[in-house]
């Protein structure tokens, strides 16, 4: 029987993506990312659905490419990392905030959570718009 389940999602987001930076929860129920974490679940969730994505649960690596005005960028690349990482994981296991204000947003999840991660990238392009693309997939374990 041949395997057919995805094991590299790749999908784009106009605007900013959200970022980490603060002990509160970007998650919290109007938190100022939440326009930003909406627009990156509903991104993932449009490309999981066309997909078939079934959450990784072994070894991922995240690759970020963001695409801003030269000299324009608005946070640093571990910020940027941590948020797009945080709303990418499985938000139910690990939440203890109430996450109802999401509606199905809070089912999507990429891969289980942070100890997953092997590979990091973070790209900068010039561009006239703010946008980005993230792309995660399953690390091969193979020794």
């Amino acid at each position: 029987m041949q395997e057919t389940r995805a094991l590299a999602l790749t999908f784009e987001v106009s605007g900013l993506p959200p970022v980490k930076t603060e002990a509160l929860s970007i998650f919290a129920a109007g938190h100022r990312q939440a326009t930003r974490v909406r627009a990156l679940l509903q991104a993932a969730l449009v490309a999981a659905q066309r997909t078939g994505w079934t959450p990784l649960t072994g070894p991922v690596e995240i690759d970020l490419t963001l695409r801003c005005p030269p000299g324009h960028r608005t946070s640093d690349a571990s910020t940027l990392l941590g948020g797009i990482c945080a709303v990418l994981a499985d938000k139910k296991r690990v939440s203890t905030i109430g996450l109802a204000h999401l509606g199905v947003l809070v089912d999507v999840a990429l891969y289980t959570d942070d100890r997953q991660i092997r590979r990091l990238s973070y790209l900068e392009e010039p561009a006239e718009e703010f946008s980005y693309q993230v792309r995660v997939a399953e690390v091969s374990t193979a020794v």
